[in-house]
């Protein structure tokens, strides 16, 4: 098997068809394998991933270029900082005053000695925003979705996800073997049918989870409509509002408060990786709940606290977001903005927050064609298999507060050009 890669075509070289040829092999053929079909990728120029940023992450970015040795300014379209966040003085100048105070972390998990004045404050604050009695804070969001999960299934219980749920939301399911069951995306109607069997089979409890703003396409939740059939069939609702917290809503409360529903949430998850540019998670619900996933998460009880600067930046980001709602409406503008210039273009859903994403037609090969991007000073990302089904790629474009409309202009200008070169030569 360790020629398969000369063999393959250089089109084949994507993760759907090294897994399928390599579904069969020892760990040790599939990493060789694997690091073939890496360098082939490199030595024909499609490869974009590990692109090494030299700069604070802004409207653009310094990326060293190893073809050329040397550093490039890039304008960029793949960072979910909507706001501007990553590199805001008041922020910077917060960490500071932090850091002396409090140093650079606390070694240890909150539970034990890891729990210090800043994470209660920001659980007040979150909780605050989310319209909730208690907020738990984890070290990422994907651990926030596996320590919620953990906590809270049973062979009792049922959790029913959108099919376009985040990878989090399945992996916590499928390591704590809890019963699974997808309902199509936003589909009410396929929602209902799932509740209607598991209601007369008479289940403990029922959780329906579904993201806010879903990540790939940049669409809602059909949310009202959700949360009466989860009332009509007694489950609870879950709702992932990772691209939504700090983004929708008067006050950026996020998708619920969006459509006026912070009460018809059972459990909110969020993420300090989105809006507040940095890394970190956590879950807001009623006070018994809370208190008893505190105890029962594994991955909160077996991680360590985050440090106290990553704290700091996310109150002082929740600071921004009180008193700069204008951040809130440029994205939004520029999301709007945005859609308009690309009616050229196929977009996977109708965005509504500052996520657009760009189908790429079958006959284009969509690692060429970021390379040429990246050749042109746009950085943006590559969606393929198994981020999406292996037909659905796309470019995923990440809109900021701190776009400008001449970038947004250029970004759709370069794209024209990948499109008219990919037809030239299809």
């Amino acid at each position: 098997m360790r020629n398969l890669l000369k063999q393959t075509p250089e089109e084949k070289n994507d993760l759907y068809h090294f897994e399928k040829a390599n579904r069969n092999n020892s760990l040790k053929d599939k990493s060789f394998n694997f690091n073939v079909m890496l360098n082939s990728l490199e030595a024909n120029k499609q490869f974009t991933y590990r692109r090494i940023i030299v700069s604070a992450t802004g409207r653009t970015v310094l990326v060293f270029d190893k073809e050329l040795n040397k550093e490039r300014k890039m304008l960029m379209f793949a960072s979910n900082n909507y706001l501007g966040f990553a590199n805001h003085p008041y922020i910077q100048e917060k960490i500071g005053i932090v850091l002396k105070k409090y140093g650079t972390g606390v070694g240890g998990p909150p539970l034990l000695n890891g729990y210090t004045s800043l994470m209660k404050e920001l659980e007040e604050r979150l909780s605050t925003l989310k319209k909730k009695e208690g907020t738990l804070i984890f070290p990422s969001g994907y651990m926030a979705n596996l320590g919620l999960v953990s906590a809270i299934s049973t062979k009792q219980n049922n959790f029913v996800l959108d099919k376009y749920s985040h990878a989090s939301l399945y992996d916590g399911i499928k390591l704590n073997n809890a019963n699974l069951i997808t309902f199509k995306h936003n589909n009410l109607e396929s929602l209902q049918d799932v509740l209607i069997k598991l209601e007369s089979k008479n289940y403990k409890e029922t959780f329906v989870c579904v993201e806010g703003v879903y990540s790939m396409d940049g669409d809602l939740a059909e949310l009202p409509q959700i949360v009466n059939k989860c009332k009509k069939y007694g489950a609870a609702l879950i709702l992932d509002d990772a691209h939504g917290t700090g983004i929708l809503g008067e006050n950026g409360g996020g998708t619920a408060e969006y459509f006026k529903l912070e009460k018809e949430i059972d459990i909110s998850m969020g993420t300090f990786s989105k809006v507040f540019a940095l890394t970190g998670g956590f879950l807001s619900a009623n006070r018994d709940l809370i208190d008893y996933i505190r105890y029962y998460s594994r991955p909160y009880v077996f991680s360590a606290a985050l440090p106290p600067i990553t704290i700091a930046s996310v109150l002082a980001g929740l600071d921004l977001i009180e008193n700069e709602p204008w951040r809130r409406k440029k994205v939004l503008e520029n999301t709007r903005y945005t859609i308009e210039k690309l009616q050229k273009f196929e977009l996977t859903a109708e965005p509504k927050a500052a996520i657009i994403s760009v189908r790429v037609p079958e006959w284009i090969n969509i690692r060429k064609a970021n390379v040429q991007l990246d050749k042109m000073g746009v950085f943006l990302n590559a969606i393929e298999f198994p981020a999406v089904s292996q037909n659905d790629q796309r470019f995923r474009i990440s809109i900021s507060a701190e776009h400008t409309l001449q970038d947004i202009d250029k970004l759709v200008s370069c794209l024209e050009k990948v499109w008219q070169d990919s037809v030239k030569t299809s």
